[in-house]
């Protein structure tokens, strides 16, 4: 193998790549966007939920009840209102999530020690979000039912006893509980997916459609050149793309990096040599361009989007689903990077996922070598 060869080719794909407006705006622009649109549009945090409030009761108890949600920052009362159908009009538009009625004889009630039910009303189109807020809800009343007792017990100058049982919770890894720090490292893998794959699919292809692999078989340079030369400069761009967005993760979203840098490069070339080997794979068989663009989307995006871990919990899938997951290499490598980032995880410690990304690298590899010929079909 010649390396002037291999130059050669690399430096006829930059140019390539240079005149090409479009590539060119994926390779600088698409990783900026994806961390951005991402970072901020992406968010599990549920905070400032919008909440209809209908007090039936209108009594400094039940006053004292709703400044509870008022000062949750979980909560946000947009509106008191009068009876239950402004209610049901708010959940219907979608102006509230929740609707809190409070009975009118609440008041009345707690002064005779007997329990009292507050209504919750709960828009429940979104799972997720009705089953959090119910969990919210239920903790601001538990904390004011609890503050009644002990007023309760006080008042008659009985013993407070403290509770049996308690929690004493510690997070570890995402200590303020902040989504950015769960999913913007997961972006870097859909970055390198569309960078490796859906770039390098076009190469083989690009040659076929304008007539230019002719030439190229023509010349002495041989299809491990031509493979080689053509890759170089698309892993060279990926790796910066993952500088670039490592340092806007870790500088502009503040997502604590805990690990080493030589294991996330070194985890990402890994990752880079699989997307770049397999989108060079789809070239040699599609042939076309839009054809190779659609099988790269297909195969790499939206695996690594669905099936890696990225928003979804693996755990929490079909059997089926996790073991479908086990052959998707982007599953491997934002394991990587959340232990990377958030954990700080030792290399040594990393082996589980980074041999399965190493075998995919070595087998992706050697089926690209093999399916490219430097014959006319």
């Amino acid at each position: 193998m010649s390396f002037t060869r291999l130059l050669a080719v690399a430096r006829k794909e930059v140019i390539q790549i240079l005149r090409d407006s479009r590539s060119l705006a994926i390779v600088v622009i698409m990783p900026v966007t994806l961390m951005l649109l991402f970072g901020y549009g992406v968010n599990l945090d549920l905070k400032g939920l919008p909440v209809y409030v209908y007090d039936r009761d209108g009594s400094q108890q039940s006053q004292d009840l709703l400044k509870r949600f008022q000062a949750s920052e979980y909560f946000h009362v947009v509106r008191v209102v009068n009876d239950y159908p402004a209610i049901t009009r708010a959940l219907d538009d979608g102006h509230a999530k929740m609707g809190i009625v409070i009975p009118w004889d609440f008041s009345s009630q707690l002064g005779q020690g007997g329990p009292v039910q507050v209504q919750a009303l709960v828009d429940a189109t979104d799972d997720n979000t009705a089953n959090v807020l119910i969990g919210y809800a239920q903790a601001v009343v538990q904390g004011y039912s609890t503050e009644i007792q002990l007023n309760w017990l006080r008042d008659r100058g009985q013993s407070i006893q403290p509770a049996p049982v308690s929690v004493e919770t510690r997070t570890w890894y995402n200590e303020d509980l902040e989504s950015s720090a769960f999913i913007v490292p997961g972006v870097l893998a859909l970055v390198m997916s569309v960078i490796g794959a859906f770039l390098t699919s076009l190469t083989i292809a690009r040659e076929w459609e304008r007539g230019s692999m002719e030439q190229l078989i023509s010349t002495p340079v041989s299809a491990m050149e031509i493979m080689l030369g053509k890759l170089a400069p698309y892993f060279v761009l990926g790796m910066f793309d993952v500088i670039v967005c490592a340092a806007i993760a870790i500088y502009w979203f503040q997502v604590p990096f805990r690990g080493s840098y030589i294991t996330l490069l070194v985890s990402s070339a890994l990752f880079l040599v699989v997307v770049l080997s397999l989108g060079f794979f789809i070239s040699v068989l599609a042939k076309n361009q839009f054809a190779a663009c659609q099988i790269a989307l297909l195969v790499t995006f939206l695996p690594a989007f669905l099936l890696s871990g990225f928003l979804f919990s693996i755990e929490q899938m079909p059997i089926a689903l996790q073991w479908i997951t086990s052959v998707v290499p982007a599953r491997y490598y934002v394991s990587l990077l959340k232990k990377i980032f958030l954990k700080g995880t030792p290399t040594a410690m990393l082996y589980a996922d980074l041999i399965p990304l190493a075998v995919f690298a070595l087998v992706l590899a050697l089926l690209a070598t093999r399916s490219f010929h430097k014959r006319l079909e």
